[in-house]
């Protein structure tokens, strides 16, 4: 694979329209950087197959050419959960291959967000209306249809989420006081979905102070977000972490250049200070 094609396709992305993103191909992309050996073909061509099945699986509902939202469902968890055998990955929940698209099609194994990105794929290609929920501690799905909407879970095998399941999840996460809210169902953009996706591979890679992969992981994301300022002050810390000061320092000049927030600006150029103190 050529990795400055695959990069310069990122870098391109980070420009475009959120809605003109192809978000499989994105995050096709990005696991191709990480996996520079691995010929991206024959997982496009899974993709497509994906697109194929479920198209067959929706002509066989009750209403072929435009299938209700039950429908729909079905052909989804019909294609990508049961002909394909694709499951959320409780037993190894922290694996780094679980947020690599690449290997989450060779395992049939991921995390929630990376689920996501397929049966997402697959809904779009059908012209169907579908968007990633950026649900605290735990990614969705919902999917509309003629007015009606329905909160699906990739990771549990396309199962619909009702407004009890989605109460007792945030508790789960917040508290036992805590309550649902619209803003806990916000829809998620291209972009940010690929950008969760990466910051995924990053904490479990900060978990183990893992620096320098950990950078790599940001200067991907920084190819989907050039202008996000606090990303740059990130790629510094690490590098400077990792001691490549120049770098490091390069990094929070861009972020101060960039960030709106006086108090954060602020706080990048008090960290620019003392690591430029440290090299005198």
């Amino acid at each position: 694979m050529d990795c400055r094609k695959t990069t310069e396709y990122l870098r391109h992305v980070g420009l475009m329209a959120d809605e003109d993103v192809d978000l499989a191909a994105g995050a096709l992309a990005l696991a191709n950087l990480s996996r520079p050996d691995t010929d991206p073909g024959p997982y496009r061509l899974h993709l497509e197959a994906l697109v194929q099945d479920v198209s067959r699986a929706a002509a066989g509902t009750s209403d072929p050419l435009n299938p209700g939202l039950a429908g729909r469902i079905a052909a989804l968890t019909a294609v990508i959960v049961d002909r394909h055998g694709y499951r959320g990955d409780r037993e190894t929940y922290d694996d780094l291959k679980n947020a690599n698209l690449m290997c989450v099609i060779d395992r049939r194994r991921g995390m929630p967000i990376a689920m996501s990105i397929l049966f997402i794929h697959a809904a779009r290609a059908q012209g169907w209306s579908i968007d990633g929920i950026n649900f605290p501690g735990h990614f969705m799905l919902r999917l509309r249809h003629r007015g009606d909407a329905a909160i699906i879970d990739p990771f549990s095998e396309g199962e619909m989420r009702t407004p009890a399941d989605l109460r007792s999840l945030i508790k789960a996460v917040r508290g036992p006081e805590a309550e649902l809210s619209p803003a806990d169902c916000r829809p998620a953009g291209n972009k940010q979905i690929l950008l969760r996706l990466e910051n995924n591979i990053k904490l479990r890679l900060l978990r183990h102070e893992r620096f320098g992969p950990a950078a790599e992981v940001v200067d991907r994301m920084l190819l989907l977000a050039p202008q996000d300022a606090e990303l740059w002050q990130e790629y510094g810390v690490l590098h400077a972490r990792i001691g490549n000061m120049r770098t490091a320092l390069s990094a929070l000049e861009t972020s101060i250049g960039l960030q709106q927030r006086d108090e954060r600006r602020g706080a990048a150029q008090q960290l620019l200070a003392q690591l430029r103190s440290q090299m005198n």
